[in-house]
């Protein structure tokens, strides 16, 4: 499969320890190709995974002395000129996440929050024993196309364009160049999935802008002041707007949290560290999380450069507005991964974190992004779009390290397993800030103590294998869950 793109995006800037100067890297010289060869896209992958990949040691074609001289690296970049397949090869088995991209542009548009979308956020689902495929609504974007027609949030479709979705037609169809498409919704009636008929037409805005700060507000539940905010993604570009969201939830008088993180792939490590100060605090000498790198950077990094602090100001310099919680109520599942999953692990050192959901998806570790600008060691920096080899186009996001917690812990691939198990119910999906949603009813009930009246039983789960989330351009990578056991009308 080409990975040009990756579904559940997650990734880190790390780039304090990353810079091309006196006290950056140093790495064992390796050959040059013959210039006369086509093979510059190659070259720049291998050398910058042969330096950052976290797997370097373990993959012989990455090895320093590998090759002999020019005319055997030469031969080796050019034995596969695709480069999504020849990145395929520079990779270790284990690793899930790592991906690229044919455009660092388009990349590093999407990992800002702009992208083209038409707004709509959504999960799709294979039926059981067969290759058909529904989706479901997971949330509109505001200010979207989307917003402005009849459709939201637990709504289910299983057309396009009057096509039945399935394994083999669903990424032309909803992730294609079709900039206008049309949705053919269905209904759930007696356990079955059935069309009904309802036409929803579509169209993609270039340049839209996703803020991840979707929803915050101040639950007054007998009395007891709950802050609930629902967070998309870690993107820096709007880490202002989410210290204003602290704010609001410190002006409303919140003493409880209730941070939600389902569908949150990840994103920005910073932006991790920010959150989690809003959420404990502001002390500066507590460690929120140490980076383990390859083998070879781990030996050259020192101390001050592993380990990343608790933050008071945020990069822009404005006062991190803080709750100063001793526990916090986290929904999360299994699209929340990454940086989401940082926050989880980085806080429950310091306090009782309480996770509502499902198990996480286990990605514990982080990436950086790199395109052809050998001067700063292939880190792609906004500053220096100007000395990107204008040849290559190129970018690859692979895994650089992991980042393991104050109490050195850092083993979640398995995924981060809930203390409050509750699936979703795509038959009562319910509304965000809602509080008679089953997620969040549920860690209201947590809180207060109380016991619910309400029903948690589970009839149908939601299990996407796919999410919209970034898939595009994030796309092409699938992870497969237990289909859903639903039929076909």
């Amino acid at each position: 499969m080409k990975k040009y793109l990756i579904l559940f995006l997650a990734f880190g800037f790390v780039l304090a320890s990353c810079t091309n100067d006196d006290d950056g890297i140093t790495n064992t010289p390796t050959p040059d190709p013959d210039p006369s060869a086509n093979v510059t896209v190659q070259n720049f992958m291998w050398k910058a995974m042969n330096i950052w990949y976290f797997w370097q040691q373990d993959v012989p074609d990455l090895a320093d002395d590998r090759f002999s001289d020019s005319a055997a690296y030469t031969t080796f970049l050019a034995s596969e000129p695709d480069p999504a397949l020849f990145y395929d090869k520079l990779q270790f088995s284990e690793d899930r996440f790592s991906f690229l991209n044919s455009d660092y542009k388009e990349l590093t548009q999407a990992f800002a929050g702009v992208s083209k979308s038409n707004g709509l956020e959504f999960g799709l689902v294979r039926f059981a024993n067969s290759d058909e495929i529904f989706g479901y609504v997971r949330y509109i974007q505001p200010n979207s196309d989307a917003s402005t027609k009849n459709i939201k949030r637990g709504d289910l479709f299983t057309g396009v364009d009057g096509q039945t979705l399935n394994d083999s037609n669903y990424r032309d169809l909803l992730f294609g160049d079709n900039d206008t498409y049309v949705l053919n919704m269905a209904t759930i009636m007696n356990n079955e999935v059935a069309p009904n008929d309802v036409e929803v037409s579509l169209t993609k805005q270039e340049n839209f802008v996703k803020n991840p700060v979707f929803l915050d507000k101040v639950i007054d539940v007998n009395g007891q002041k709950i802050g609930y905010l629902k967070y998309n993604s870690f993107t820096n570009e709007f880490d202002e707007d989410l210290n204003d969201a602290f704010g609001r939830l410190a002006a409303g008088g919140a003493t409880e949290l209730v941070l939600d993180l389902r569908y949150n792939g990840g994103g920005s490590v910073n932006s991790a560290r920010l959150l989690s100060s809003m959420i404990y605090g502001t002390n500066t000498e507590n460690l929120f999380l140490r980076q383990r790198w390859n083998t070879k950077l781990q030996s050259q990094f020192g101390d001050a450069q592993l380990n990343d602090f608790f933050a008071d100001e945020t990069d822009a310099g404005s006062a991190i507005n803080t709750l100063n919680l001793s526990r916090v109520f986290i929904i999360a599942g299994t699209s929340s991964a990454s940086a989401s999953e940082l926050v989880m692990n980085g806080l429950a050192p310091y306090m009782n974190v309480v996770h509502v959901g499902e198990t996480t998806r286990g990605k514990n570790e982080f990436s950086i992004t790199f395109v052809d600008d050998a001067d700063n060691n292939y880190i792609y920096s906004p500053q220096r779009e100007d000395r990107i080899n204008s040849d290559n186009s190129w970018a690859i996001q692979p895994l650089c390290g992991r980042n393991e917690n104050a109490d050195g812990f850092s083993d979640y691939t398995a995924g981060l397993v809930p203390d409050v198990p509750l699936e979703e119910d795509l038959s009562n999906l319910g509304a965000f800030g809602d509080e008679n949603e089953p997620l969040l009813a549920r860690a209201i009930q947590e809180i207060t103590g109380a016991v619910s009246k309400r029903n948690f039983t589970v009839k149908m789960p939601a299990k996407a294998f796919v999410d919209s989330d970034m898939m595009s351009p994030i796309k092409d990578r699938m992870f497969l869950d237990k289909p859903i056991d639903l039929s076909i009308k």
